[in-house]
């Protein structure tokens, strides 16, 4: 589970050293929970450390309290003393300890030296009662902030939950249950009801309703019969299914999932960025005013002591302490990730969240994207109908274009698929492919659109044939050759998608400036389309070369204000994912080339997935700087109070523990999402 190493990282690894990360305790409980075995700990203590250690922590401060009590009682007597320093021992022994052994790492502005050196000051001014309630309420703040972190790291945590561990293998009569990684390809699995799909597959046997929350963000469940295609993570809520493995588990979509958020907080947000290199400067900037603070008054104003002045300082580096900002800030950005995740949009880093809040054009791919790309062949132009379908299905057997795939869907005959001896993707294009006739002679297939028809020089292309093409602007035209003479044409129809229209009016409310398309289609369908949607900029007959072109060219067009946002899910989609600002691929239904080259992934082919993240997005910046208005706004009011003696030690440990609680329970916020 390396997504709970990289938040412990981000929350004790701070120069803060607050050290209210993620524990080895929950992230062993998660390895044990995964591979179902005991995990040996180095760091020598058991799984239910954290409560223990949570009683623990309870008891010392009730200890803490009583004698804190007794000594306020005896008052400033040699018993009030004892006290207050036996009242010190359980809440101050263990910062104390931290901040020497820190300081012996090279970390010496951390959040441990800071209170360490104001408890330490405050006894040797000789205020012994305010040293022991300084620790008392910073141990007792730091247990409510611990509660509040850990609420929301379960909840990050539970994300993680959508992982299966075990897959039912059906050979022959007889069922094993087995680790998901062990499963293959053509494999049939078995998957009892309430149980969660292990791998992709199609159903082979079976019929039930799927709750696909975890990976898509769908309320409403899918039904499943023979031939549905279903997605591991996802739940089988009432019937038995047998399902035939179409993707080995590293390849499935919970695997990826699991993966793309594990990396996702690697890259930070430019927010999240600043503030960490800020800390490493204000830090030690705030000790070096409190060291002037304690210094220079008495020897420069008539009348002020050291003692006033001291104690003022130790105020000043009790409230300076950037841990709020250090532990809030980076959950935030992780809960926006969290939240987004559980509608089945995947964000691959918070710099991507954060960039996403601010669109300023948007790019849509047409097939796919805009439309269902479930093609349908419409009718067949040629003098033998049957033989060029033929033809046009062995041409695009090994495509997985969605065209190729209506080809091969409207041919009903057996296909001879061994005859098939090359075949060439010819991107933007079509397909080359070379076969065996019946007679044993080897033949040249073509098959594309209409410029490869005139690339090629293909002899019998007409101008009536060409006329043909732009009759229709709602179909497609495919053309084949066989050795270099034109066959004929194959019309086939796309639907544009039901949330299309809607998607590009919410865009529009959400301040997207600029909504275009591109296509490799040709231009009169892409025009239509556009009319039909409301775009206000269509390009169409595009190689994929020239969508990352024109990409290239929008973001010098729009300046420096907003990114530029593509959206597609084939595989001559990468180039243009890669030139934009930000890439997002259709998950659901787009190619592994396009996922691994986009930074947001969209589980489904929804297209209303995309304004719902650019809300998240702003949701989530918004909660990140009211946590570092709130945070700075306490800190400089209780720092220039305690520097003109106005505030005490009390209020100080306020701005610092207490401001670290307000920030951390308002970045949970992020991580609350309504199911669609």
């Amino acid at each position: 589970m390396k997504i709970l190493k990289k938040i412990e990282q981000t929350s004790c690894g701070c120069s803060c050293g607050c050290g209210h990360g993620f524990t080895k305790d929950e992230k062993c409980r998660l390895d044990e929970r995964e591979h179902g075995h005991e995990h040996q700990h180095s760091h020598g203590h058991e799984h239910g450390m954290e409560e223990g250690s949570l009683r623990s922590q309870i008891i010392k401060l009730i200890l803490s309290g009583v004698l804190f009590a007794g000594a306020i009682v005896a008052g400033e007597e040699i018993l009030g003393i004892l006290l207050s320093a036996a009242a010190f021992l359980p809440v101050g022994g263990e910062v104390l300890l931290r901040a020497l052994v820190n300081i012996r790492r090279g970390r010496v502005f951390d959040e441990n030296f800071l209170m360490a050196l104001a408890a330490c000051g405050a006894f040797a001014l000789g205020e012994y009662q305010e040293a022991v309630a300084v620790m008392l309420f910073y141990q007792t703040g730091e247990l409510l902030q611990d509660i509040a972190v850990s609420r929301s790291r379960q909840s990050i945590a539970d994300l993680m939950d959508i992982r299966p561990d075990f897959a039912h293998r059906k050979e022959g009569d007889a069922i094993h249950t087995v680790h998901p990684e062990t499963v293959q390809v053509g494999d049939l699995i078995v998957v009892k009801p309430g149980e969660r799909i292990p791998l992709d597959g199609v159903v082979v046997d079976g019929f039930s309703t799927i709750d696909t929350a975890s990976i898509t963000g769908e309320s409403l469940p899918r039904e499943a019969e023979k031939g549905t295609e279903v997605m591991s993570g996802t739940i089988n809520q009432n019937g038995m299914l047998t399902v035939q493995v179409k993707k080995i588990f590293r390849e499935s979509a919970v695997a990826r999932i699991l993966e793309l958020v594990e990396r996702a907080e690697e890259r930070k947000a430019p927010t999240e960025s600043f503030i960490t290199r800020f800390a490493r400067y204000y830090t030690p900037g705030v000790v070096g005013i409190a060291l002037l603070l304690a210094v220079v008054p008495p020897l420069a104003l008539p009348g002020a002591t050291f003692s006033q002045w001291i104690y003022r300082a130790l105020i000043f580096l009790v409230a300076s302490c950037p841990c709020a900002l250090l532990i809030s800030i980076p959950l935030g950005f992780i809960g926006g990730i969290g939240a987004a995740s559980r509608k089945g949009i995947l964000l691959k880093g918070g710099n991507y969240l954060e960039a996403l809040q601010n669109v300023a054009v948007v790019v849509l791919d047409k097939t796919g994207t805009l439309t269902k790309g479930s093609f349908a062949v419409q009718e067949i132009r040629g003098e033998n109908p049957e033989t060029l379908l033929e033809y046009a299905a062995l041409a695009e057997w090994h495509s997985n274009h969605p065209i190729a795939s209506s080809v091969k869907k409207a041919f009903s005959g057996e296909l001879r698929v061994q005859d098939i001896l090359e075949h060439e993707e010819l991107p933007g294009f079509g397909a080359r492919a070379r076969i065996r006739e019946r007679n044993g002679g080897e033949k040249e297939l073509l098959i594309g659109n209409l410029r490869l028809m005139e690339n090629m020089l293909v002899s019998g292309l007409s101008a009536g044939i060409k006329g043909e093409a732009e009759a229709d602007p709602r179909t497609v035209g495919l053309y084949l050759a066989l050795d270099g003479e034109y066959m004929g044409q194959i019309l086939i129809a796309d639907e544009v998608k039901e949330d299309a229209r809607e998607t590009v009016q919410q865009l529009r409310r959400e301040g997207v400036q600029k909504i275009v398309m591109l296509t490799g289609d040709r231009k009169s369908t892409g025009e239509h389309l556009g009319r039909e949607l409301g775009l206000d900029e269509v390009f169409g007959e595009l190689l994929p070369d020239q969508k990352a072109e024109i990409l290239e060219r929008l973001k010098r067009e729009k300046g420096g204000k907003g990114s530029v946002v593509f959206v597609g899910d084939g595989i001559n989609d990468a180039p243009a994912m890669l030139s934009a600002d930000i890439g997002i691929a259709m998950g659901g239904i787009g190619s592994d080339a396009a996922i691994e080259a986009a930074d947001i992934v969209l589980m489904t082919d929804e297209l209303k997935k995309l304004p719902e993240a650019v809300r998240i997005a702003r949701r989530t910046k918004s909660i990140v700087w009211q946590n570092i208005i709130l945070t700075l706004v306490i800190k400089v009011a209780v720092l220039s109070l305690g520097a003109f003696g106005l505030a005490t030690m009390w209020e100080a440990v306020f701005a610092d523990v207490g401001a670290a609680l307000l920030a951390v329970a308002n970045s949970a916020r992020a991580l609350q999402v309504k199911r669609s």
